[in-house]
């Protein structure tokens, strides 16, 4: 049963991240792709516009993390290298 509750909310940030993607993309030409999704951390990496660019940081604690803390609270949210 936990298997699947881990399962249902990987997906769930899966899609998350995607519509966060999707945004960043259509305002800015960047991206947000998710890393990886375990014990209440996710690794998310930018890219496109946002590679290299100095708001990178901002946009992946502000946009990323806020939009992702609006729906899990517990989680937080690392560069990927």
């Amino acid at each position: 049963m936990k298997e699947v509750a881990k399962s249902l909310r990987a997906e769930q940030m899966e899609h998350l991240v995607q519509s966060i993607s999707a945004y960043i993309e259509q305002y800015h030409g960047g991206s947000a792709e998710l890393i990886s999704f375990e014990d209440n951390v996710v690794k998310v990496k930018l890219g496109g516009a946002c590679t290299g660019c100095p708001f990178s940081t901002a946009t992946l604690n502000g946009w990323v993390q806020g939009t992702i803390h609006q729906f899990f609270p517990e989680v937080s949210v690392e560069a990927a290298d």
